[in-house]
């Protein structure tokens, strides 16, 4: 895929510029801030992103913000999303429109070099991929007067690992269940969220945003 990386540390930058280059995807563009990363992807409209959401010239949002103008201006184009620290109300910013071809990921996810690449995959192919780091802090700021609480354990551990973008094959491996069996946590867990089937909207989106807003 073609790619553009936004990143102002160079070492993490030129380092990302080389394992993609390895894994065989074209670089068209590598930049350290965020104006310069909204004139590249105008100029080459590349297949995927990659962008630091604390970039100059603030070093506070500049990156997600650019990020939400990317999806809002180039809806085909992916993205994923790196950040230091888990801030919850980015992610759901980020997945407020549209949680397709979109991640989420914190930059130690990056030293795990084949995590990383699937996780551009899966957004490539039209998924999403959130941290799983960012889902486990989530569990733990839940409450009992959350949405969430009257999920079982097992609907919950089924939530956790489809907000992580995976897909139903995906979430039967990992948590060594049926795929049948995921199935039928996800109708019970749309059902105990009163999810419908509304027109125009994913339940399997709607679902991830219920959890991250939680």
């Amino acid at each position: 895929m073609r790619v553009i990386l936004a990143e102002d540390s160079t070492l993490l930058r030129e380092g990302l510029v080389r394992l993609l280059v390895e894994e065989g995807h074209e670089v068209v563009a590598a930049v350290g801030d965020a104006v310069s990363l909204m004139k590249e992807v105008e100029e080459q409209t590349p297949d995927m992103v990659v962008v630091d959401i604390r970039m100059p010239p603030t070093h506070t949002d500049d990156g997600l913000r650019a990020a939400l103008e990317i999806r809002k201006r180039w809806p085909r184009i992916s993205l994923l999303v790196l950040s230091q620290h888990v801030e919850r109300n980015y992610a759901a910013q980020l997945l407020a429109a549209n949680a397709e071809r979109v991640g989420y990921l914190l930059k130690d996810r990056v030293a795990q070099v084949e995590e990383f690449l699937d996780a551009l995959e899966r957004i490539h192919a039209g998924g999403a991929a959130i941290d799983p780091e960012v889902v486990r802090q989530l569990v733990i700021r839940t409450t009992h007067g959350d949405p969430l609480a009257q999920l079982t354990p097992r609907e919950r551990s089924v939530l956790e690992t489809l907000a992580q973008g995976h897909t139903n094959t995906a979430i039967a491996q990992k948590l060594h269940i049926s795929l049948s069996s995921v199935e039928k946590n996800l109708n019970t867990i749309f059902d105990k969220l009163e999810l419908s089937h509304t027109a125009g909207y994913s339940r399997r989106i709607l679902a991830v945003l219920r959890y991250l807003e939680s």
